[in-house]
């Protein structure tokens, strides 16, 4: 289906500041609550420098994977164009289950997806995260990569990535502008016009044969068998972690939601002629969606590894700025890994990230040997996720996290509370309406003192009365706080947060949509 977890956000100039742009009175006064942290404790400076020796391989970080608005501005103003553009046409909520549009499309572009070998990611949480930690794994093993993501956290060129970093802005536009033609072309033959994630599709397939790329990690927008993605047929499946999420549109319990997800797997031409063919990596999976799974990939006679089995996590320690890990993979033990990523969940998916790399290197199936373990040190530890329990403000510190169905909010919960020992945490939850959003409150309240809940700039948000209205049967009225504004709500939690004495260890957690996680980010500065 054509279609991802949320919806782009509309044009950034009408609901976000730049950070170059003019400031507003209304501006200023946020700033005056987001502005420059304060000095931190010299003790936490000198744990900090030490945890520094974990990274020493890996040299300076790579930036977070966020671009900054084009410096040039006669390529923003292209930029604004060429994504309302893209929002004109069927937004990814409406759902057309056909791959004929893209098929015809990528047709008459010559098939660009067939120019290089693809990883195909599909589930329910996890996928950019594990997409991500592919991509540096490729990396860092000297291929050139493209990475095909959604949603975007605050600029639309996030989601084609080239050589890990995401396309350029004059890059994107011009793909956009040469694609144009033949979708009207396509668009007037057919009896519904490309949805907007099509489009997204088909440039990002076309970007990655110009580059051109050794392989592309390609994550599916919604469910598998009807995303416009899946006109790929990749070496190397992925299904991270299947819970319910979009139940009116891929059904309401694991099973039925796998039943659509297994459709990236697929009978390739080598495994009909006898060869390896595809291989499944599978993250650990309730057993109805596991089931459905394993029976699909007997149908088209594919390889599984599964984690817990064939691959998984052998051991973890919390590490200040992420964790410390020995991987077991498909070809051996990866000892002393660090991840500077928080929560459990992390370290599952990047046991899947590297079972998929060693599957497309043919590691357990074809030769007994494993991949070189300083490469692999090296590349997790520049493996950033934005908007994952990402941290971009201290004193108090505030959280980003783009949790948005039950079972992502129960992870981000267990996350926070092994890596950060708040004393007092404060919620900022804006949900997209459609969701499980009880569910969502519910797992949180163990760990929020207070909520402020709030919308995101979205059609699809929640309204914030109706949202306050189910957090007070699940918190109590007295902990609910209602702001409808964002930038309020985040004024508002980062001023209960400060009640606590300076260092009794009070902190913010932004949840709840993925738009919610990209807005707050670009009102708190996280450039």
């Amino acid at each position: 289906m054509s279609a991802r977890e949320e919806p782009a956000g509309p044009d950034p100039d009408e609901t976000h500041r730049s950070p170059d742009g003019p400031e507003t009175p209304e501006d200023a006064a946020f700033d005056e609550i987001v502005g420059t942290e304060t000095d931190r404790d010299p003790d936490l400076a000198v744990i900090e420098a030490g945890s520094r020796t974990l990274r020493t391989q890996a040299g300076p970080p790579a930036g977070d994977g966020v671009p900054a608005p084009p410096q040039d501005p006669e390529v923003a103003r292209a930029l604004r164009e060429a994504e309302a553009e893209l929002l004109a046409r069927w937004p990814e909520t409406r759902i057309d289950p056909s791959l004929e549009r893209i098929e015809a499309l990528l047709d008459i572009l010559g098939e660009p997806q067939r120019a290089y070998p693809s990883i195909h990611l599909t589930g329910t949480n996890g996928k950019s995260s594990t997409a991500r930690m592919i991509e540096a794994l490729l990396v860092a093993c000297e291929l050139r990569t493209g990475r095909f993501t959604s949603p975007h956290l605050q600029s639309i060129t996030e989601r084609i990535g080239i050589d890990g970093a995401p396309i350029d802005a004059g890059r994107f536009v011009e793909t956009y502008r040469e694609l144009k033609p033949y979708a009207e072309l396509v668009d007037a033959r057919q009896e519904h016009p490309l949805s907007f994630f099509e489009m997204l599709t088909a440039m990002a397939f076309a970007a990655f044969a110009e580059a051109p790329v050794d392989v592309a990690v390609v994550e599916v927008g919604l469910g598998g068998t009807w995303d416009s993605t899946n006109v790929i047929d990749a070496a190397v499946a992925v299904v991270t972690p299947i819970a319910v999420d979009h139940s009116r549109l891929l059904g309401d319990t694991p099973g039925a939601i796998a039943a659509d997800k297994a459709g990236i797997v697929k009978k390739t031409a080598t495994s009909a002629g006898g060869g390896p063919g595809t291989v499944v990596i599978m993250a650990q999976q309730p057993v109805d969606a596991a089931q459905v799974l394993l029976k699909r990939a007997v149908e088209v006679d594919a390889t599984v590894a599964r984690e817990g089995m064939e691959f998984g996590v052998l051991s973890r320690e919390v590490a200040v700025g992420g964790q410390l890990l020995t991987l077991r993979g498909l070809g051996g033990e990866y000892p002393e890994v660090f991840l500077p990523l928080h929560g459990e969940h992390m370290a599952h998916n990047a046991a899947v990230a590297l079972a998929a790399v060693e599957a497309f290197f043919g590691v357990g199936s074809e030769h007994a040997r494993s991949l070189d373990a300083d490469t692999v040190r090296r590349a997790f530890a520049t493996v950033t996720s934005p908007g994952r329990l990402e941290v971009v403000r201290t004193s108090p510190t505030v959280i980003l996290d783009a949790a948005h169905n039950p079972a992502g909010a129960q992870a981000t919960a267990a996350g926070v509370r092994e890596a950060f020992g708040f004393s007092r945490l404060v919620g900022v939850v804006g949900t997209s309406k459609e969701k499980d959003v009880r569910g969502v409150l519910e797992a949180f309240e163990p760990i929020f003192a207070e909520v402020v809940v709030t919308r995101n700039s979205t059609t699809r948000a929640m309204d914030p009365d109706e949202l306050a209205a189910i957090a007070v049967e699940v918190f109590g009225s007295e902990r609910v706080q209602v702001e409808p504004r964002l930038d309020d709500a985040l004024e508002a939690a980062i001023t209960l947060a400060e009640e606590e004495d300076e260092y009794a260890g009070a902190g913010v957690l932004v949840t709840g949509s993925v738009i919610t996680a990209g807005e707050a980010r670009l009102l708190l500065g996280a450039q």
